[in-house]
């Protein structure tokens, strides 16, 4: 990790909104782990970022398919599914199935941010039983914001010129940040599920 992006990472940690939320999908009512964040990027940036293929590949995984509304994709390494809702910049709406489990739902929302810049919402929601819930929405919340993570380093350049190895084992520092976003997660998902929120 390049000189300062600890700092970054921790700095990062508390300026990333991190909530629960309620949101039918195909499969049903779901509970959703939602990240919320500001990038210094003006929103048909962070939009090319999230959509085209080459610009994926550099801080997540190469997305193949068909990459258009009503198409279809494969993120190696993570998961496949359709897209199911393209307003460019606005929305991006996936369905997200991860191995043999059932389809999740992953939306990206983008608006301009006062003062300039960007918000990107990621909203992944998923119906599961009762006991599994809170580690589900843990896990879910912890990637994306993760990989929002990693969005933003390449947004400021510090991603080396060459594609993201799909499931790439995170660095020391990075494991620590991944550490503690974890407990933040579990704080928020235990407090959402106790009030019903």
């Amino acid at each position: 990790m390049r000189e300062g992006s600890m700092e970054r990472y921790l700095t990062s940690l508390g300026e990333i909104h991190r909530s629960v939320g309620h949101r039918k999908i195909a499969r049903g009512e779901g509970r959703s782990a939602v990240v919320r964040r500001h990038y210094r990027t003006p929103i048909e940036d962070v939009w090319r970022a999230c959509t085209e293929p080459g610009r994926v590949s550099r801080w997540l995984a190469g997305p193949e398919g068909d990459l258009r509304e009503g198409g279809t994709y494969v993120l190696p390494g993570h998961a496949h599914g359709g897209i199911l809702r393209c307003h460019a910049p606005r929305t991006l709406t996936l369905s997200w199935i991860y191995e043999d489990y059932p389809a999740d739902e992953l939306e990206l929302r983008l608006s301009p941010a006062d003062g300039g810049g960007t918000i990107l919402e990621v909203e992944h929601t998923t119906v599961d039983e009762p006991a599994a819930l809170a580690e589900s929405l843990t896990q879910v919340g912890v990637g994306w914001e993760n990989g929002t993570d990693h969005l933003e380093e390449y947004l400021r350049g510090d991603l080396p010129d060459a594609p993201r190895q799909a499931k790439q084992e995170p660095g020391e520092d990075e494991a620590l940040r991944i550490t503690e976003s974890d407990r933040l997660w579990r704080e928020v998902i235990a407090s959402a599920l106790v009030s019903g929120g």
